[in-house]
């Protein structure tokens, strides 16, 4: 027993009658997803090979965005999105964290925590992007990706952002490059991150419930260059998708315990951890994200909804380099199909049956 599905599939039933009473629903849904990924419970794939017509039944896959079985096709997809609206030029990775003090009432509000951290960073990013001190334009481009685990699953919340080293100035219509080595002062950062977040707290009106004391340490932002956008991209893409502990991090479940492999930050060094199966259920669990939320969101003119297309930028940028600097190219490795493990042929689609019965049959 080597994977989260087959744990859950052992010990979920177990947890789940001890907890049922308390158990949020969008945890209840996790566990039942997790459990029939990969099984008839999740519904059957019927394919034939259209070369020597040999039948192939296939289980079908959860879908649930907490499942680690479920991930690659949708990294895949988004990293093909991304890559299609990269940006030349050099970018940074800028992470705001909340004092380990104010986790616990996160955890107890998540949907409006959450959104406060998103709103909170974002608009500390945008308030001193205009400052000719530093950038001296209104409208920077990142997105961001929220995160709430450490190593050992523990409860970690804490938001990671993709930032195009520069912004476009509206006024002018041009594009202010930043250093390749600098964006903002992260001491500045900290503070506005952390007195939006108060005062989005006190208008919610959970300001009381926070730890006092918190408002007076500080709020730890970290930034860092990571050169163009195709290498940031590709590190942060299994990042986007990635859940609390992936299978390959199993070590052995045994005697109703389950031990896994974790490394120390600045370390390369694996060291193990054990925990009774009903802790570690209840660790993955925390991070189970409220049902709907967006865990990630761009801003700027990496929006969508920005009324600056993402073209204009991109040749803004090259201009201001002189067009030394063009968008890079980068090629994924192809798509590697389903195959007839008979002949080689391919597979053609004959017929879905669902988990509850029903036969879905493409035209």
């Amino acid at each position: 027993m080597t994977s989260i599905a087959e744990i859950f599939q052992t010990f979920g039933p177990q947890y789940i009658e001890r907890f049922a009473e308390t158990m949020p629903p969008e945890h209840r849904k996790a566990i039942d997803a997790i459990m029939a990924c990969r099984t008839q419970q999740a519904g059957i794939s019927y394919f034939e090979c259209v070369e020597c017509g040999h039948p192939h039944l296939v289980y079908r896959s959860c879908g649930n965005r907490h499942c680690p079985t479920c991930q690659h096709h949708k990294t895949r997809l988004w990293l093909e999105a991304q890559i299609s609206r990269q940006l030349p030029g050099h970018h940074f990775m800028i992470t705001f964290t909340v004092p380990e003090k104010v986790r616990r009432f996160i955890r107890s509000h998540q949907r409006i925590a959450y959104a406060a951290l998103f709103k909170a960073s974002s608009q500390a990013l945008k308030k001193l992007c205009p400052d000719e001190k530093y950038l001296g334009g209104d409208l920077p481009g990142f997105f961001g990706v929220l995160h709430t685990w450490g190593r050992t699953l523990q409860y970690h919340p804490h938001i990671h952002y993709v930032v195009a080293g520069g912004v476009f100035a509206t006024e002018d219509g041009s594009w202010h490059p930043s250093r390749i080595d600098f964006y903002l002062p992260v001491r500045a950062l900290s503070k506005i991150f952390r007195a939006m977040f108060r005062d989005n707290m006190q208008t919610a009106g959970f300001l009381d419930e926070i730890p006092p004391e918190v408002w007076q340490e500080g709020w730890n932002v970290n930034c860092q260059a990571v050169g163009e956008s195709s290498a940031s991209l590709k590190y942060l893409a299994p990042y986007v998708f990635k859940v609390a502990i992936s299978n390959n991090r199993i070590v052995k479940v045994e005697d109703g315990a389950v031990t896994f492999r974790y490394k120390k930050p600045h370390s390369e060094r694996w060291r193990s951890m054990t925990l009774h199966a009903m802790e570690f259920i209840r660790r993955f669990l925390q991070h189970v994200l409220p049902t709907g939320f967006m865990k990630v969101r761009y801003f700027g003119f990496m929006n969508p909804n920005c009324k600056v297309a993402i073209e204009t930028i991109s040749a803004l940028i090259e201009l201001s380099y002189g067009f030394a600097i063009t968008s890079p190219e980068v090629e994924l490795e192809p798509w590697q199909p389903m195959v007839c493990p008979h002949c080689g042929g391919k597979f053609k689609l004959r017929a879905i049956a669902l988990a509850n019965g029903m036969v879905i049959r493409p035209g």
